[in-house]
């Protein structure tokens, strides 16, 4: 099964946090990654793709970039990842909802994407793999369960070619 954790484009400063928009620059990082998502993935599995957000405006503006650009309809918002939620949560989540064999992308926030990443990939509870504004890793795994997981790919927006070029 694949999974992809993203972390949302460059956001504004302010508070509340939960409120807090991308700024333009932030919707130019979430085109590019989810460009280079949709030339990642076949066209079965852009098809089965689910998209799974943070609530907070600034994840779901990016979850919503990368489902129009792969022509998708809609994500749905988990309120259980969240930047300070637990990664255990998210795991037992994806454990629950996430094991039929559909590719999922999470769409969330530092400090959670790290540390599940980090728990995914390495199992143990202070692993962290720190992802940059719409930063994109690609994981495999047969469960969604600590330390079971392969990290196939790390891409960041500042290594993809803009659009314009």
């Amino acid at each position: 099964m694949k999974l992809f954790v993203m972390r949302h484009g460059e956001a504004a400063s302010g508070t509340p946090d939960a409120s807090r928009p991308l700024e333009p620059l932030g919707e130019e990082e979430a085109q590019r990654t989810a460009q280079w998502l949709k030339h990642y993935l076949s066209d079965d599995e852009m098809a089965e793709l689910n998209i799974i957000a943070s609530p907070y405006k600034r994840a779901r503006q990016t979850a919503d970039i990368v489902a129009r650009t792969l022509g998708l309809s809609s994500s749905l918002a988990l309120p259980l990842i969240t930047p300070d939620a637990p990664a255990e949560s998210a795991i037992d989540w994806l454990a629950e909802h996430a094991s039929d064999g559909s590719p999922w992308l999470l769409v969330s926030h530092m400090p959670l994407v790290a540390d599940l990443v980090g728990r995914l990939v390495d199992g143990g509870p202070h692993a962290r793999l720190p992802l940059g504004t719409a930063d994109i890793v690609a994981l495999e795994s047969e469960v969604w369960a600590a330390g079971c997981a392969t990290l196939r790919v790390h891409q960041s927006p500042n290594q993809i070619e803009r659009p314009d070029h």
